[in-house]
This record gives C-alpha cells, structure tokens and sequence, in this order.
C-alpha cells in the first residue's frame, strides 16, 4: 500500500480528494492536514511514502514544507497540487525539483497516477503545468522598474518611492510609464496586474 499524507485547509475538497483515493486499491490515506503548519510533524509522525499538497493560497509555505521534509523524512516524496499558481512559482517548484506537480483541472484518475508515480521515484509533472511555466515570458522589466513596481503595488505613494530608493520623483514616474510600455498597460493598476499574473513580482 501507498500511504499518503494530505495537506488541503478547505474541509469539503480534502474529504472529497481522501474519499476519491480511498477508491484505489493500492493507496491508503493515513493522515489529513488541514494547513501546512501541521504537516512536517504529523509526517514524522505517520511517515507516509507520499506527501500531497494542495499549494493554493500558501505557495511558499507549501514549498517550505517539501524541502523541510526532505531533509527530515527523506523517503516521503512530495506532490504539488496547484490550480492557479503563477508562472514563477511553477519554475521555482520545478527548479527545486519537487517529485511531482499537477494542476487541479487533471483528469480524477491522474491523482492516483501520480501519486504512484512519485512513490515509485519518478517524476510526475502535469505537461499543462509545464507549457505554462516553460512558456511564460521572461520579465522584459530592470531590477530598478521590478523595485519601484513593487513598492508602488504595496500602496506606497510615488513621493515615498522617490525618497526610499534615493531617487527624484520625476525618475519614479519614467520608471512607471517605461513598465506601462513594456509591459502594454493602461495605467499602474493594470501594470501591477499584468506583472503579477506574468510571476514578475
């Protein structure tokens, strides 16, 4: 038997995945978390042969708990589960080499795929999940636009971006309208919106 951990926080989509893999025959769910702080433990707890867990809503957590779990449970390998992740995170998870990653528009029967194929010591990527991160543009934007995008996304007036980064407020503005450009942009709110659905920020 496969014996999973699952880690989703809403109650009706964890009960609803752990009865769809209590079907299979050869998995067993031996444990349920409804958020990642729990999750290292009751790993070490449970020692389950697969890790599965649903990255929406806490990407950088999800991905802290893998690596973290990789170190003190090496034999549990990791399945990422993501619907609306970003381009960038899609690349981060790739490049930390996670076992397996698969979106949440699969096929029912491709869970139970790769849940087997992450336990046998393969990896699963969703080929959907992929073209999406492969396929995405690189940020067209400096690190100077990325820093003045950013603060100017956390609300931060243009006068302060001006007199955090040493810079006249004149040059925050060309910094703005020169990331409207590149990027098509009506304004700045739709600047930060398309940057941020890119990974850019």
């Amino acid at each position: 038997m496969i014996r999973v951990l699952l880690v989703e926080e809403t109650d009706l989509v964890r009960g609803a995945l752990a009865a769809l893999l209590t079907r299979e025959e050869d998995i067993e769910v031996v444990a349920e978390s409804p958020g990642n702080d729990q999750t290292v433990m009751r790993a070490l707890s449970y020692r389950p042969d697969v890790l599965v867990i649903d990255v929406d809503g806490g990407e950088d957590m999800a991905l802290g708990t893998s690596l973290e779990l990789a170190a003190r449970l090496p034999e549990c390998r990791t399945l990422l589960v993501a619907g609306s992740a970003t381009p960038k995170y899609l690349r981060e998870a790739l490049a930390l080499r996670v076992a397996g990653l698969i979106g949440k528009n699969c096929p029912c029967n491709a869970l139970a795929e790769g849940i087997r194929k992450v336990a046998a010591g393969e990896r699963f990527i969703d080929p959907e999940l992929a073209l999406r991160a492969l396929s995405s543009a690189e940020s067209p934007l400096t690190s100077r636009e990325l820093e003045v995008l950013r603060l100017a996304a956390d609300g931060t007036p243009t006068r302060e971006i001006a007199h955090r980064l040493s810079l006249s407020v004149g040059t925050v503005r060309n910094h703005l309208n020169a990331v409207s450009r590149k990027t098509g942009a009506r304004n700045r709110i739709d600047a930060i919106r398309i940057a941020r659905e890119a990974g850019w920020l």
